[in-house]
């Protein structure tokens, strides 16, 4: 039985795809960065660990207890994250620097623990749930943007210096998905952004009442979706180094190879929620 961990596993994305893919035959370590959530994961029959991508030690120790119990992973599942929103200007270094330790200085730590086992078998899939803003960027999502960014330059370089072995990564950038990820997004902004003294006030109340909404944004799809992706990713003799998921991210993809760069922006300003304030 090949063996998968998969961070962020607490809702969403991550726990459709460690409930999939048990189901689906593998032997799945769902970790989570609370203690309650890697009790709810145990109750549910999961090998689970709490691993917090903001902590060097959390990953180490989650790692250690991990190759307790297997010899080596077959897969890496990167989906543990957040979204940090608000104008870049409103954004401090603290927050820039803790929303960098989520979502990638805890992803290439976590790779670096597991590839020599990879290496040693020869043999390994690493996944990285990225996103159509990890190569579009839109307004009020800096911080965000630029994680997702910095991961697809780590992966695509990573698989570059892996190309003699016959361990496969994989990127897969979905659009909207049904998740907590808005409301997570915005606690993130009320706990970091002082919209009181924000030039972008009016930008923002938009943008609260789009992230509090239950109304499901246009093309959003289920979490099942990445599910059938990441099926591929792990089992295809030669996975695709990126996956498309939701119309939104398919329509950016192309729209961004063959339209000049001005009129891409002003598309993705209107798209995201900017212009005017």
């Amino acid at each position: 039985m090949q063996a998968v961990l998969i961070t962020g596993c607490s809702s969403g994305i991550g726990l459709c795809l460690a409930q999939g893919l048990k189901q689906a035959g593998y032997r799945v370590f769902a970790t989570a960065r609370k203690t309650q959530d890697v009790e709810m994961l145990i109750q549910l029959g999961f090998d689970s660990y709490q691993l917090d991508l903001s902590s060097s030690k959390s990953i180490k120790q989650a790692t250690k207890a991990i190759y307790k119990q297997v010899n080596e992973l077959y897969g890496l599942i990167h989906n543990g994250a957040y979204g940090q929103v608000g104008a870049l200007e409103d954004v401090s270094r603290k927050t820039l620097e803790a929303q960098f330790q989520a979502n990638v200085f805890g992803w290439h730590e976590l790779t670096n623990l597991v590839l020599p086992g990879m290496k040693c078998a020869n043999s390994g899939r690493i996944i990285y749930l990225s996103s159509v803003l990890g190569f579009v960027a839109m307004p009020f999502r800096g911080p965000y943007n630029a994680s997702k960014f910095a991961i697809e330059g780590l992966a695509d370089t990573l698989r570059l210096e892996l190309m003699n072995t016959n361990i496969q990564l994989s990127l897969i950038q979905p659009g909207p998905i049904e998740s907590k990820f808005r409301i997570n997004a915005y606690l993130a902004f009320k706990d970091n952004i002082d919209m009181k003294n924000s030039d972008y006030q009016s930008n923002y109340k938009k943008m609260i009442e789009r992230l509090k909404s239950d109304k499901l944004a246009d093309y959003t799809l289920p979490a099942e979706s990445i599910l059938k992706c990441t099926l591929h990713a792990l089992r295809s003799p030669k996975a695709k180094i990126r996956y498309w998921v939701t119309f939104p991210t398919k329509l950016f993809a192309v729209l961004k190879r063959i339209l000049p760069s001005r009129i891409m922006d002003k598309i993705l300003v209107q798209a995201g929620g900017g212009g005017k304030r």
